[in-house]
């Protein structure tokens, strides 16, 4: 099993910046990729960014450009940087791993919220 815990969110500027994380423990293996989902009140939650175990990265229309998801294996730390934020990047930021039979594992996620 592996457990993620999401940090970093918090109330911003819009134009400001934040850097979220997410620290994966347990049996972490035969995971081909991780990324970062985002939920909206009263939207369906939206992929944001992903990163593959070869290191190939892709990311939302809405945010090439802005954000930019790295990973510390080391650390077995994801992360999620985020400038240039605007009010509609307000949303409960989710990271994901995904096993290469496509079983998924996520974190209880956190908030993100920028201020207009």
């Amino acid at each position: 099993q592996v457990q993620l815990v999401e940090s970093g969110g918090t109330l911003v500027q819009a134009g400001g910046s934040l850097r979220l994380s997410c620290v994966a423990s347990g049996i972490i293996f035969r995971i081909n990729r991780r990324g970062w989902y985002r939920q909206a009140p009263g939207k369906q939650r939206e992929l944001v960014a992903v990163i593959t175990s070869g290191g190939s990265t892709n990311y939302a229309d809405s945010v090439k450009g802005r954000f930019t998801i790295s990973r510390d294996s080391t650390k077995n730390t994801l992360y999620l940087q985020m400038n240039s934020l605007k009010p509609e990047d307000t949303a409960v930021y989710y990271c994901n791993f995904r096993r290469s039979d496509w079983y998924d594992y996520w974190g209880q996620g956190t908030q993100v919220t920028v201020s207009s």
